[in-house]
């Protein structure tokens, strides 16, 4: 007999399934594709071959906080920090965009969440994540429990870049300073990366977002280290649903830090 936790957790899923819009049923053989994968068995060893001794694999490096150089003080509230973004001319998407999109959600919430830049309905509403990514995000979200209003999401950038281009190095680093300082503000309980250029820009580390995902990061903002949690970008699951188990996973490890963080109150 299934235990009532065991019970939750499979309508929990077979919610997961309706959101991500699976309506049926394929094939004749059940198989879980949100089970961990099973290692396969040891290939055969080809003759080895003795090669130079390369440079060591580096562990992933402790984040490194963004510099909120040429933000003063003065700057208390997210109203005005956005106020003040929305007057600066050192960020050359500005220039190309329709709208700035500085964020959207609550300026209260304990969860904060950051992809990349706008794309083309981000930048015709000024809100973002508001396309069929964001419409995704959402029901991601809603999924363990969580709406719109339990949530503050932004960008590393805050203009679409033309043609939905990746932004240069320069774009992102311009946008740094206020991205840092935007954090400081919300002063979130948990940073969710979405995707692995959001995961690199915050974190300042190299690694793949495979590499990054399913576990818990930091990032340090105004004396503390908030905990990071990098997972796959909504765009990355639009193109590839197979991978949607593993962002499954990742909202489940949120929703179990979030009930922790909710039971020691």
């Amino acid at each position: 007999m299934r235990s009532a936790a065991e019970e939750k957790a499979a309508r929990a899923l077979l919610d997961w399934y309706r959101a991500m819009g699976v309506d049926e049923a394929v094939g004749e053989v059940p198989f879980d594709s949100f089970a961990a994968p099973q290692p396969k068995p040891a290939p055969r060893r080809a003759p080895e071959v003795k090669m130079a001794a390369g440079p060591p694999r580096a562990a992933p490096r402790a984040a490194r906080p963004i510099s909120t150089r040429g933000i003063g003080a003065e700057i208390s509230t997210l109203t005005e920090l956005e106020a003040l973004v929305a007057g600066f001319e050192g960020c050359s998407l500005r220039r190309t965009a329709k709208s700035l999109c500085f964020a959207r959600g609550s300026a209260s919430a304990r969860i904060m969440l950051i992809g990349e830049a706008p794309g083309r309905d981000e930048d015709l509403q000024g809100k973002p994540f508001v396309g069929r990514a964001g419409q995704l995000l959402d029901r991601m979200l809603a999924a363990i429990g969580l709406a719109e209003d339990h949530v503050y999401i932004t960008n590393t950038v805050y203009w679409r870049p033309p043609g939905n281009r990746t932004p240069t190095p320069e774009e992102i680093e311009a946008c740094a300073p206020f991205l840092a300082r935007q954090i400081e503000l919300l002063s979130p309980s948990v940073l969710v990366l979405l995707g692995g250029a959001a995961a690199k820009t915050i974190l300042g580390v190299s690694e793949g977002i495979m590499r990054l995902r399913g576990k818990w990061l930091t990032y340090p903002s105004a004396g503390r280290d908030l905990p990071a949690l990098a997972t796959l970008h909504p765009a990355y699951l639009l193109r590839n649903p197979a991978a949607k188990r593993y962002a499954w996973r990742d909202l489940l490890l949120l929703k179990a830090a979030l009930d922790s963080e909710i039971r020691g109150q």
